[in-house]
């Protein structure tokens, strides 16, 4: 006698979840094409009059920034890797939407009507966007895991 597996996907809040993958795109973009500033130690020394007491605290300010730089760097990139590898596990379709209006670089600048009307050939209507969208978004929420589930809103 065999028993049938049965796999139920999770009730995911839609606004909450759209608004979740939109921030992580967001900050894509920013890790993507914007250049990571380094800190770098203050070598000079301050001009304040500073009156207190031992602290019994040692601070290297040297290693904490170092710690902050490959720390940062190494966030970034993993964040970078990690969304790119979900796109590209994405459908044709819901791929080509998620990379031409929110993984470009002129994405800051489009418009879902931009996308839509213009970007797909030949043109699609804003209903079936909206349809692909959401189960692009369904999918990188579920992969990224940072979808909302709806238990988490109440």
């Amino acid at each position: 006698m065999l028993k049938q597996l049965s796999f139920v996907l999770p009730e995911i809040d839609r606004k909450a979840t759209q608004i979740r993958v939109e921030q992580h795109l967001e900050q894509y973009r920013l890790f993507k094409y914007l250049i990571f500033e380094e800190r770098e130690a203050s070598i000079t020394a301050g001009t304040d009059i500073r009156y207190h007491g031992p602290t019994n605290v040692t601070s290297d300010q040297t290693s904490k920034i170092a710690i902050y730089n490959v720390d940062q760097h190494k966030y970034s990139e993993n964040l970078i890797f990690r969304t790119e590898k979900a796109v590209d596990r994405l459908p044709k379709m819901e791929k080509f939407l998620i990379q031409e209006r929110y993984l470009s670089s002129e994405s800051e600048y489009l418009t879902d009507y931009n996308v839509y009307s213009h970007k797909f050939q030949p043109p699609i209507s804003e209903k079936t966007y909206a349809k692909i969208r959401w189960k692009a978004f369904y999918k990188l929420a579920l992969n990224l895991n940072i979808a909302v589930l709806s238990s988490e809103e109440e």
